[in-house]
């Protein structure tokens, strides 16, 4: 399964062509990305990034549904993520 994660743009670092990246923020955290999918994003926007790509554009609306669905999942009842730990060898 792939998970895209939307982000806000926040800076155009180049905005034609093939090698169009701009600035992205993650709940605080900012982010280079690769936006050749989504050149026509403007700053504000939210796009949906999977594996550093730009892969589309969201509206706010959608993008505050997808943060809230992604806090479900560390709730008690949620989704948990699995541990770094590597698991033991059997004998």
């Amino acid at each position: 399964m792939c998970l895209g994660i939307p982000g806000q743009v926040v800076r155009w670092l180049e905005r034609e062509g093939a090698f169009a990246q701009a600035e992205v923020e993650f709940d605080g955290v900012r982010r280079v990305v690769h936006m050749a999918c989504v050149t026509e994003a403007e700053l504000g926007d939210y796009v949906v990034v999977h594996a550093g790509i730009a892969i589309s554009r969201i509206d706010p609306t959608e993008a505050k549904r997808i943060f809230e669905t992604i806090a479900e999942w560390g709730d008690d009842e949620g989704w948990r993520p699995l541990s770094p730990d590597p698991p033991e060898a059997s004998q």
